[in-house]
């Protein structure tokens, strides 16, 4: 026996827990049942989207993201992190799964499943959150944590980011702002025009329909009332809430979908109204928007929810003459620059322009090329892949279009934010 200088008398020497006598305390067999089952049920996680694939079954996208592709061996040890989530991603029963789950819940406990609660811990408040006083447990007190769907009244559901992104934020509100008024800079020293408009949440256009009671209630209601003054008064963002309030007293009815995170057609033309306006004042008053049918898709909110419906709502023609449609189809990907040229029209926003925007972008797709005749399209989340794409959109424009929701602004982590790209397109922006 190789005796270690270092051991005290009477010790064991230092040996792998597996050598141990069975007798001692600290004895593991190297390869013990536990370990067995552990690596077979791994094996078995990880092999049935792939055998599944091989028969010819398909997973289909169940959230509001798209499937995550397998991850490349170039990423490195990254390569065995992004496994687990391709492997989730493609289990093909896995919305019938989960629906199930969701089923037993509701009908045996009579709530629904705590599906997506992610690392969330229940441990205490949101960050951010006012603690609970006198010992009393207040709207903000430990509780198992807000999930990523809100169930309201009424049927309605709201998307939980809504509230977390305003009590947990990535950096300061006003730090938010003055990253937008860089970019702004860059774009006007340039000799370019720059607009700014903040898409509302569907939980401050409807809060009506809000639960009385949710996790961080009191923080995100007080950061969205900091958030409009600020985005507005110092970042000099297009307010779209009256406008959007006024077309639901029109219609009696929310411009938002019941079960979905967006606004409907009506609350798109809305935004494409307020930027015409504001970039070439009094050209929407020959705009007649006829209505053009029904038009049904599933709503987001319920695809999280492992619960897929349909969201119904109104679509709209865009006659900028008053006479002609040139409404488009609903683009599904702005991840790359998507460019729409047209003739010139009484009503139209001719200059050369790009809108760098979210999901509420996408959504209005079909109206922004009928009031623009030269106009490309890209989403922010692009910036994050190759920023260089994005700073030579607004380099080849006359006009810089921002569309952000109000979400992203409070959680000051969107990619139009980072520093980066602010240094990218301020270097592309040369001079005119």
């Amino acid at each position: 026996m190789v005796v270690n200088p270092q051991q005290r008398p009477g010790e064991l020497p230092a040996v792998h827990e597996a050598w141990l006598p069975r007798e001692h305390s600290l004895h593991r067999p190297r390869h013990g049942g536990r370990q067995l089952t552990a690596l077979s049920c791994a094996l078995v996680f990880f092999a049935t989207p792939v055998f599944s694939w091989m028969f010819g079954a398909r997973a289909g996208e169940i959230e509001n993201h798209k499937l995550a592709s397998f991850p490349s061996i170039a990423d490195g040890w990254g390569m065995f992190t992004g496994l687990p989530a391709w492997a989730t991603d493609h289990l093909v029963f896995r919305a019938a799964a989960i629906q199930a789950a969701d089923g037993v819940s509701r009908g045996v406990f009579g709530e629904p499943a705590p599906l997506d609660q992610g690392n969330r811990e229940p441990s205490g408040p949101l960050p951010g959150s006012p603690s609970p006083q006198d010992g009393e447990q207040g709207e903000d007190a430990p509780q198992a944590g807000s999930g990523r769907v809100l169930e309201g009244k009424n049927d309605w559901l709201y998307f939980g980011m809504d509230v977390e992104s305003k009590c947990a934020p990535g950096r300061p509100l006003n730090e938010s702002v003055q990253q937008l008024n860089k970019l702004r800079d860059a774009v006007t020293d340039s000799g370019r025009k720059f607009v700014l408009t903040v898409t509302p949440d569907k939980s401050t256009m409807v809060p009506q329909n809000l639960p009385d009671s949710y996790p961080g209630k009191d923080c995100a209601r007080a950061a969205s009332e900091k958030l409009w003054p600020e985005a507005i008064d110092n970042g000099g963002a297009i307010d779209l809430r009256p406008a959007l309030r006024a077309a639901a007293d029109r219609l009696h009815r929310p411009v938002y979908f019941k079960q979905d995170t967006h606004w409907t057609d009506e609350g798109s033309l809305e935004m494409v109204r307020a930027l015409a306006e504001n970039i070439k004042p009094g050209s929407t008053a020959t705009w007649n928007t006829p209505e053009s049918g029904m038009r049904t898709s599933t709503a987001d909110l319920t695809m999280m929810m492992g619960r897929p419906a349909d969201k119904r709502g109104m679509s709209y023609e865009l006659r900028p003459d008053g006479f002609t449609d040139r409404t488009g189809e609903l683009l599904r990907n702005l991840n790359r620059p998507v460019h729409r040229k047209s003739d010139s029209t009484i009503g139209t926003i001719d200059e050369r322009t790009t809108v760098l925007g979210d999901s509420f972008t996408k959504v209005a797709s079909r109206y922004l090329p009928a009031a623009f005749t030269d106009l490309t399209m890209l989403h922010y989340n692009s910036i994050t892949d190759d920023a260089r794409v994005a700073a030579k959109s607004l380099a080849d424009s006359e006009i810089v279009v921002v569309q952000i929701v109000e979400r992203s602004l409070a959680s000051g982590n969107a990619p139009i934010l980072d520093q980066g790209f602010i240094n990218e397109a301020s270097a592309a922006l040369q001079p005119r």
